[in-house]
């Protein structure tokens, strides 16, 4: 316990410090109407706006302020808001599901959009696997214009979460795509989209704008003139800007965020950050020994002192996973049987090493365990570099994975080397977010389904530790046809059960959906007594960051009025 605290007093001192020193450094202003945002973590900008391609990362204003969906889920309401589209309907005993999309909507170069173009990006998905980052044509049958305004999407089975999954894509327009010869590699430097900000006036390596588009279908919005985005390299780098007024809304990490951040301008600074994010995992690559065996699975997560981990890494922002690892988002759907059986979250040092023995990982003369071939166990945690509260994380998984005689050293990657190592599955040990959808269906088909899991060096969307479950995978067939919530509760509840038996990766917390905003230039975030949607902008996937972007007013205007 002293341990503890003076590690944690060390990592306040140093951290505070960090952030006062950027004090002496002149302060970048951004233009009225010019909403800077601190979301993503890079040295340098790459032009990409592909919304379809998964071969590479696009900057963050692709898939929910250049693109849009055809419906946006509001995760704090569990509702969905219709977008591109008005209606649908299931026909057919719930085989096909059509879509009527909304009329008067205009592209960025002013070319009308129809339910054509819906139809087109689904057939562009059918030709290009590497396009259907959702996994659409896995689950459907075919995809068919009844008309202008109306698609039907035929599946191939019962599958009633098809409906989040059709709806969350991001539709491009047939008339620009039709004609691009590889949509894979297409970087779209100059993207024609449906959003509230398509016009890009500025990109160079370290800082990009986007302005208004000229003609978005919602009259009067968006309200902000422009988005920009400068590269911060890392997580501290990214505070300095918000603590200091260069940031006006970010999705980071700020330790001690109250003294640090808060107090510095209490009338303006402000943050929120409720636990609906997706749960953070130590993800086990489940195809290497000996995360291939559930007791080693087990005895690793044994030896993760996680409340030293929320404490020291997260500042208690959060709290330990427990072994269902659903957030809080769907905290009415746990199962109290499945929770009783998790006891291998808790920290216990001298059950995992009971485990590993039984395992077979015997102790080696240099003080660590060793495989069937005497080579003792050694591996590395791979994080992202510069985001500080995973890479403290991982430190802290080190520290107790020693007790259990294994050596882990931390090896942080720049994000792009590192998520393509953990969507190939080069990796031994790796923390990663999880997937969420309206359901925990969605959540534990990408922890536990076969249809998910690819071969090791093939990109992976999800299920990067590659595990699979015939009984998950019964039970989630189960729930693709079950319309009913009751029905859908008791399949979420087995669901649970075969995760804890299972453990095929490791939960650690529920991440706080991360929300930091400056209210000295623009109004209209979401608070916990305003909470109209998710706060943070890394809620983009399924579009909800548009409900922020739609509302938001420059502070003063007669529109926040």
């Amino acid at each position: 316990m002293i341990a503890r605290h003076l590690w944690k007093a060390v990592l306040v001192v140093a951290l505070t410090a960090a952030l006062l020193s950027g004090c002496t450094g002149e302060r970048a202003t951004a233009p009225p109407g010019v909403l800077v945002v601190s979301v993503e973590q890079h040295s340098s900008w790459i032009r990409n706006f592909n919304p379809l391609t998964t071969a590479s990362a696009v900057r963050w204003p692709t898939l929910a302020g250049i693109y849009e969906p055809l419906y946006v889920f509001n995760s704090v309401k569990s509702e969905f808001v219709p977008w591109l589209a008005v209606g649908y309907e299931w026909r057919e005993d719930n085989l096909v599901l059509r879509i009527t999309t909304r009329g008067g909507v205009r592209w960025s170069d002013g070319e009308p959009f129809s339910a054509r173009d819906v139809y087109f990006t689904f057939q562009l998905m059918r030709e290009y696997a590497a396009l259907d980052r959702r996994g659409s044509w896995k689950f459907l049958e075919d995809v068919r214009l009844v008309d202008d305004h109306t698609v039907d999407f035929t599946f191939q089975r019962l599958y009633v979460p098809g409906f989040g999954e059709v709806v969350a894509q991001q539709i491009v327009p047939e008339h620009i795509w039709k004609d691009i010869e590889d949509p894979v590699a297409h970087p779209n430097e100059n993207p024609v989209a449906t959003g509230p900000f398509t016009e890009v006036r500025l990109f160079r390596n370290q800082v990009y704008e986007l302005g208004r588009n000229p003609y978005y279908w919602q009259e009067g919005k968006p309200a902000v003139e422009a988005l920009r985005f400068p590269a911060f390299p890392s997580n501290d780098r990214a505070n300095l800007a918000l603590v200091f007024d260069e940031a006006d809304w970010a999705g980071n990490f700020v330790p001690a965020i109250d003294r640090v951040f808060v107090e510095r301008s209490p009338e303006t600074h402000a943050y929120w950050f409720p636990l609906t994010g997706s749960t953070i995992f130590l993800y086990v690559n489940t195809t290497r020994p000996p995360f291939d065996d559930v007791r080693a699975r087990k005895a690793f997560s044994m030896a993760v002192d996680r409340d030293l981990l929320v404490d020291v890494a997260l500042y208690r922002y959060s709290r330990p996973a427990d072994a269902t690892a659903l957030s809080d988002a769907f905290a009415s759907w746990k199962d109290p049987e499945a929770l009783a059986a998790g006891g291998w979250v808790d920290y216990d040092i001298e059950t995992a090493n009971a485990l590993l023995d039984e395992a077979g990982y015997e102790w080696g003369d240099e003080g660590f365990r060793v495989d069937e071939n005497g080579e003792p166990l050694t591996f590395e945690v791979l994080t992202v570099s510069g985001w500080s509260d995973w890479v403290r994380a991982a430190q802290v998984i080190s520290r107790g994975l020693a007790d259990i005689g294994v050596s882990a050293s931390v090896r942080t990657y720049d994000f792009g080397a590192w998520f393509q190592r953990v969507q190939e599955g080069d990796f031994d040990l790796s923390l990663g977010w999880s997937y969420e959808g309206p359901t925990p269906y969605t959540f534990y088909r990408w922890l536990m389904s076969s249809e998910t899991v690819e071969p090791v060096g093939e990109i992976a969307p999800g299920n990067w530790h590659r595990f699979a479950s015939a009984a998950a995978d019964s039970l989630l067939t189960a729930f693709e046809g079950e319309p009913d919530l009751a029905g859908q509760r008791q399949l979420a509840a087995e669901l649970q059960r075969v995760f804890v038996a299972n453990a095929p990766a490791i939960p650690l917390y529920p991440n706080p959906s991360w929300a930091e905003f400056n209210t000295g230039r623009f109004e209209g975030f979401p608070t916990a007594e305003n909470p109209y949607a998710d706060p943070s902008p890394n809620k983009f996937d399924r579009g909800e960051v548009l409900l922020v972007l739609t509302n938001l007013t420059p502070r003063g205007s007669t529109e926040s009025e």
